[in-house]
């Protein structure tokens, strides 16, 4: 059928998305016997954002092929986009976990890029949705006419 701009939000959407692969979520600096030491908390780090961040990613891209039907497509991005807001809901569970652990001294910590791009995922996946409802309006209008 049609496959227009959702395709570049889908992409987009998959791209910011496996950044969180690459950079840190939160970095801090704790003490550890005497010693400031830097503790990094990654996707790849945690098992459990591991395995949230895997379909984060592939649900866009397996999204982008279902153009022949944009309900399924619509569903799919649906779904990435729970299982964005869930990464991220489950992020800052670890972190705030981290954070108010008694075991652990933070003199410093700071979120860094990796907690943005699930975010901007977020928008791209709202403007692929948008796209793909504007398609499907267009199909119907081209229907009428037909």
């Amino acid at each position: 059928m049609i496959q227009r701009i959702q395709t570049v939000w889908l992409l987009l959407a998959a791209l910011t998305a496996a950044g969180v692969f690459f950079t840190d979520l939160f970095r801090a600096q704790i003490i550890e016997d005497t010693v400031a030491v830097t503790k990094n908390i990654d996707a790849t780090g945690e098992f459990v954002l591991l395995l949230v961040a895997i379909p984060m990613v592939l649900l866009p891209l397996v999204a982008i092929f279902m153009f022949r039907n944009r309900k399924k497509q619509r569903g799919m991005v649906w779904i990435g986009f729970l299982v964005t807001v869930g990464f991220i809901a489950l992020s800052l569970m670890i972190i705030s976990n981290y954070k108010n652990d008694p075991a652990i001294r933070i003199t410093s910590g700071s979120y860094h890029i990796g907690s943005v791009l699930p975010v901007v995922s977020l928008f791209f996946l709202i403007l692929a949705i948008r796209g793909i409802n504007r398609d499907e309006k267009l199909v119907r209008s081209l229907d009428r006419l037909r």
